[in-house]
Formats: C-alpha cells, sequence, structure tokens
C-alpha cells in the first residue's frame, strides 16, 4: 500500500514541477492540443454521420418494420460512440506521446537533470528516425491490449449488476497501468529498456503503477483536463522511472526515498529482470 502513495506523490510532484517551470509547461501543451483536436473532429463526425455510417453498415435491417429498424440501429449508434470514445480515453495518451515525441523528450531530460544529484540525464544513443519509429511501433502495441481490454470491459459492462459496479473499477486500474506504461516510456525508452522489461518492471510494482496511473485516468475523463495534465504527468512518470531503477534523487527537488548520507535520497532498487513466473501479468 506504500507503493500506491508513492505512485499518486510522483503524479502531484510531476504537476508542481511543470508549475515552477512555466516555459517547459506550455512547451509540453502543444502535442495534448493538437491530439485534441484530432480526436473531437472524429466525435464530432461520428456524433453527425453516426446513424448514416451504421445504415450503411445494416442493409438487412432495411425490410423490418417499425420501429424496430430506428431502436435497433439507435442502439449500434449509441454503442459505436460510446465505444470510440472509451478507445479515445485508452488511447489519448498513447497518440498524444507519439505526436509530440521531441517535446516530451525535451522536457523529461529536464526533469533528469534538475532531480539529478550530478545534473546530468541519461541520453538516446539512437537518431531521431529510430527514436520515433521505436516509440511509435511500443505505442502500437501498447493500443492494442488497451484496445482488447476496451472492447473486453465493455461487454462485460452489459452483466447485470458486475457490470455497472465492478466492470469501472477493473476498467480504471487497467486504464491506470496502461497510462503508466505509456507515461514512463519516455524516460526508460531514452536508458534504452526495451518494452517488455518496462512491462515487467511495472508488474513488479503494480500498485506504484496504479497509484500514480489510476486517478490519472479517472481525471482524463472530464473534458480538455487531458491535454493540461499531460505536461507534468510526463514529469512526474520521469520520477517514477528513477525510482524503478533505483536511480538517486536529488533531496528537495522530488521523489520518496531512503535517506543518505550527504543529505542524499535514495529510491529503493527495483530489479530490471523479471521476477519469475509469480509475476502477475495484466
Amino acid at each position: 500500500m506504500r507503493d500506491l502513495g508513492a505512485g499518486f506523490g510522483h503524479l502531484l510532484k510531476g504537476q508542481r514541477w511543470v508549475a515552477r517551470h512555466g516555459k517547459s509547461y506550455g512547451f509540453g501543451l502543444v502535442p495534448g492540443l493538437i491530439t485534441l483536436v484530432l480526436y473531437a473532429g472524429v466525435l464530432v463526425a461520428l456524433a453527425l454521420w453516426g446513424d448514416d455510417f451504421v445504415a450503411w453498415a445494416t442493409p438487412f435491417a432495411d425490410d423490418w418494420s417499425s420501429p424496430w429498424a430506428g431502436l435497433f440501429r439507435g442502439f449500434l449508434t449509441a454503442v459505436l460512440f460510446a465505444l470510440t470514445l472509451l478507445l479515445a480515453v485508452l488511447t489519448f495518451t498513447a497518440v498524444t506521446l507519439l505526436v509530440g515525441q521531441p517535446f516530451y523528450e525535451s522536457l523529461s531530460e529536464r526533469v533528469d537533470r534538475d532531480v539529478s544529484p550530478d545534473g546530468t540525464a541519461p541520453e538516446s544513443q539512437l537518431p531521431l528516425w529510430r527514436e520515433l519509429w521505436i516509440s511509435g511501433r511500443d505505442s502500437l502495441r501498447i493500443v492494442v491490449r488497451a484496445a482488447v481490454w476496451g472492447v473486453l470491459l465493455f461487454a462485460l459492462g452489459f452483466v447485470p449488476v458486475v457490470g455497472q459496479t465492478v466492470v469501472p473499477v477493473i476498467g480504471f486500474f487497467v486504464t491506470g497501468f496502461f497510462l503508466t506504461e505509456e507515461l514512463t516510456a519516455v524516460a526508460l525508452q531514452r536508458r534504452g529498456v526495451p518494452l517488455r522489461d518496462r512491462l515487467t518492471l511495472l508488474r513488479s510494482r503494480k500498485m506504484l503503477a496504479w497509484g500514480f496511473g489510476t486517478p490519472l485516468g479517472v481525471a482524463f475523463l472530464v473534458p480538455f483536463v487531458a491535454v493540461f495534465l499531460m505536461p507534468g504527468a510526463v514529469a512526474g512518470a520521469t520520477l517514477l522511472a528513477r525510482e524503478l531503477l533505483g536511480e538517486e534523487i536529488r533531496e528537495g527537488r522530488a521523489g520518496p526515498g531512503r535517506r543518505r548520507p550527504g543529505g542524499r535520497r535514495r529510491s529503493r532498487p527495483r530489479p530490471l529482470t523479471p521476477r519469475g513466473r509469480d509475476a502477475v501479468r495484466v
């Protein structure tokens, strides 16, 4: 349970960091605004022409008597819009990170330099095009995983009682885990940590991931909030990545950890290798 509070603490520390660095905050808003415009366009188009699309996709209902054809197509239109909205929430972070890779990479490096005891930050040895390729490939893998979970949870939502109580809670935790993976990928990819090892790290400390990502996922449900929280979320995810890897954090800057001689704090080290067959997969 301590990790649950530590994860939420990193989220708050990230927001405080960007509040103290206004230029970085404004710089980090650009990708979220671009993605918001794209997603809003899709949702508006679906609201305007979704019924026409459903009618085109269900020609077998043309001969149905009234009001069954209208009720059936109206239900499918509502389901299509709700599913698109759910997928938008699940994939917003991945798409924003892909659009804003150079922006968030720079922001994450600034956070690393600010909290590192020696004032340095790990730097990627790969060219930009290679980083974009890896980021896009990994984001697609995460989006596919998130989409599978989204469809499954959406279907379970029709189960009486359980679908209206247990399933939404599970959905928030699943969303929180994937949000944390996507956000920490900015700092961990720069350190050369591949996707499989990133997932292993987060599975080994699921409470930490849930404490960071679940409140963020709930906040992202509020319109436009995701745009304004993204820069601080990237900053907080950088701090969380340092804790996952056991990297030192300068005292007074951010991050929980154990007191070290000389007034520094050190995050609890965690192995980068899998924990074995006991690791629970999400």
